[in-house]
């Protein structure tokens, strides 16, 4: 197994892949019975993109073998619970009780500098409007959790709350890729791609890195799919996406007619065909990660059915989740979904909870109470039924949870016959539980009313630069070089949030 740490010596040359065309006709006329070119085509292994050599080469036949970290981990898999459209912080996670006393009055007064372009929509302004919900102390630390959130409330002791985060976009889709890939536009590798490209994968059948939308069907979020890109890596790291409906990976269901003897019979021929290919054209090293994505295909025709079963859990654990309840009965699905997945080695899983449009989303640009209610009500016992099922099971101390979405909410009420709150790139909250993090403790401080960011700044940089660390990656060593240049997750900043590591 080569060690990791030497993959920021590795060259990336520019490479033509071989195409869907040229792929299935030296394959003997295609093989596409089995459907898998599509899954192919979704892994990005049918399409340009750079190719490595030197230790990265090694991982041909493989690319998702498990790999060394850099240092010792303190965790090993990620669970990224999305609240996709900008959760409001002091509606959430950063009680700010100066808004009583503010409340009604002009920002303004607080901050001369204010600017009504800070938001998005700069003629709905309104004065500074307190919380509509009421926040109680939680756990041994004495939290202050709003009454929306009562199942989380009891894990709050093992939980650690970044209060000052801060993003540079007030719009979704470049804010979005900023907290997904660490830049502001698409193209770019997100953290679970660089994650699995680190580390490999610890399942043999499964996919490294798994995505889950909005189960609603209220769509995807915005910026689409970039938001879980490999980018300039190689294509097989990014994300494998789930339908939230339906059969929820596409192309692989074998077809009626066909037995497993048979496919196993074809998949043998394609195999040497292949091979046979290979040997005569040693500098293709991308074809041998073809075959192995066949075989990996094949094998999960019977593993991600069995992955994705939730039924098969008993009742008491169905129950935990909020399985069965209307109102958070899907999200819980894909929560107990991604305990299913990490249990089986699954390096990375992101659910996203809330779908495109305003509303639709943790977007509450009207009736932040209803929104709020709305999706919180969601995502609440699903979220704390895995936190304490994880921990339950022993899984949790390497499992590393994170809530967070692409930016906050500004303290002033946005007009309208309902108010709500627009978007606030100078503030955000996040929290983090399990793999490595001190449980029960704040990290950084807004200003008194959440308006900015104020003391221990956190940037988006630095939680990333975080999650590899307690992955034992070192953020400033693994990267990657494309177009001449050594890239990043962190690109050239990034520092290590560490006093929330245990």
């Amino acid at each position: 197994m080569s060690h990791i740490s030497q993959i920021e010596t590795a060259d990336v040359v520019d490479a033509s892949l071989v195409d869907r065309r040229s792929l299935l006709g030296r394959a003997g006329a295609g093989f596409g019975l089995l459907g898998l070119t599509g899954l192919l085509q979704r892994e990005g292994l049918l399409s340009s993109a750079s190719a490595a050599t030197g230790p990265l080469a090694n991982r041909a036949m493989n690319p998702l073998a498990p790999q060394d970290p850099h240092f010792a981990p303190k965790a090993t898999r990620v669970i990224w619970i999305f609240a996709n459209g900008g959760p409001s912080h002091v509606d959430t996670w950063n009680h700010r009780p100066a808004l009583d006393k503010w409340n009604g009055k002009s920002i303004k007064e607080f901050d001369s500098g204010f600017e009504n372009t800070t938001g998005f929509f700069k003629n709905s302004v309104g004065n500074l409007m307190q919380s509509p919900f009421k926040f109680t102390a939680q756990g041994e630390c004495g939290k202050m959790v709003p009454e929306i959130f009562p199942y989380l409330g009891k894990h709050v002791d093992k939980m650690a709350f970044i209060r000052s985060g801060h993003t540079e976009s007030n719009n979704h889709s470049p804010a979005l890729f900023a907290m997904n890939c660490g830049m502001p536009r698409m193209g770019f590798p997100c953290v679970g791609s660089w994650v699995t490209y680190g580390l490999g994968s610890e399942s043999d059948n499964l996919p490294g890195f798994v995505v889950m939308s909005d189960p609603k069907g209220r769509g995807l979020p915005k910026g689409h799919a970039a938001n879980w890109s490999a980018g300039f890596l190689p294509g097989t790291y990014q994300g494998t996406f789930l339908k939230p409906q339906g059969q929820a990976i596409d192309n692989l269901i074998r077809p009626p007619a066909m037995t497993d003897g048979s496919q196993r019979r074809q998949l043998n021929l394609l195999k040497q065909l292949n091979t046979l290919h290979r040997e005569q054209r040693s500098a293709e090293n991308e074809l041998a990660a073809r075959i192995e994505s066949f075989e990996l295909a094949y094998r999960m025709q019977s593993s991600a059915p069995e992955a994705l079963d939730t039924a098969a859990e008993p009742k008491s654990v169905q129950e935990l989740y909020g399985v069965g309840d209307e109102r958070c009965d899907l999200f819980a699905k894909q929560c107990l979904t991604a305990r299913r997945m990490v249990e089986r080695g699954v390096r990375f899983v992101q659910i996203y909870s809330g779908g495109m449009a305003n509303q639709l989303s943790w977007d509450g640009h009207s009736d932040i109470d209803g929104n709020h209610r709305q999706f919180a009500g969601e995502t609440d016992q699903p979220v704390a039924g895995l936190l304490e099922d994880l921990d339950q099971r022993g899984l949790l101390k390497d499992t590393l949870v994170v809530w967070c979405g692409e930016f906050g909410r500004l303290p002033i009420a946005q007009t309208g016959t309902k108010p709500g709150r627009d978007h606030n790139p100078h503030c955000f909250c996040a929290w983090m539980a399990g793999g490595g993090i001190k449980g029960g403790i704040d990290y950084g401080e807004s200003d008194e009313i959440g308006f900015k960011a104020a003391d221990d700044k956190v940037h988006l940089n630095d939680l990333h630069a975080t999650i590899l660390h307690l992955l034992g990656l070192d953020h400033e060593k693994l990267t990657y070089k494309y177009n001449g240049r050594r890239f990043r997750l962190t690109d050239v900043a990034g520092e290590v949030i560490n006093k929330i590591i245990a």
